[in-house]
């Protein structure tokens, strides 16, 4: 029996060249962001969270906290959610694109936040417009053994959440969990859907 490709490898090893190679994402350290595998959420692909408020703090100015999350000893910053049409309705490039889409939200100061000018409610249109040539940019010097693993057809191993953190708590609550780590997530399977006649595309 085939071994299931590790792709919360293969993303984490696309947003470290893109981090290198890059200079829209040279701010990145990927091993500060969390890549699982979550439910629909209407007809997202992905989704992008931050695990701290700014400045990497735990608490904001309202008093709402939100729980630490450290795997292997190392606090993570944001998670990036893959959902079910990620996986089963997209092409490589689209798959690609959305892990770049999410990323492209995130603070130039890496430091538990989004951009501001980069909301899709704050830039409208002007979101796609910056984005589309740093998506085609990194699509076209893209080394092929990065962009195999988006191109799979197949069951694929991913992190998925065994108990899910809250966005933050309101105050001290003790009833809730502070601390969330590598023993909340389980190594889980995906099918990955992947139409060859379309393996190059958007569309």
């Amino acid at each position: 029996m085939k071994r299931r490709p590790d792709f919360t490898a293969a993303v984490t090893a696309l947003i470290t060249h893109v981090a290198r190679a890059h200079s829209d994402f040279r701010h990145l350290d990927s091993r500060r962001i969390l890549i699982i595998a979550g439910e629909a959420r209407r007809a997202s692909r992905g989704t992008v969270k931050p695990l701290t408020f700014a400045e990497k703090k735990r608490t904001d100015s309202m008093g709402r906290k939100k729980p630490l999350v450290k795997v292997k000893g190392r606090q993570m910053l944001y998670s990036i959610t893959l959902r079910p049409l990620f996986f089963r309705r997209s092409t490589p490039r689209q798959r690609v694109a959305t892990v770049l889409h999410e990323l492209f939200h995130i603070a130039k100061a890496f430091d538990g936040t989004l951009d501001h000018q980069r909301r899709h409610d704050e830039a409208g249109e002007g979101f796609e417009r910056e984005f589309g040539p740093v998506e085609r940019a990194v699509w076209k010097r893209l080394p092929a053994t990065l962009i195999a693993p988006f191109a799979h057809d197949g069951e694929v191993k991913i992190l998925q959440w065994l108990e899910k953190p809250q966005s933050w708590m309101p105050g001290e609550r003790a009833s809730q969990r502070k601390l969330y780590t590598e023993a909340h997530l389980f190594e889980g399977v995906m099918r990955m859907k992947t139409n060859p006649l379309k393996q190059s595309g958007m569309r």
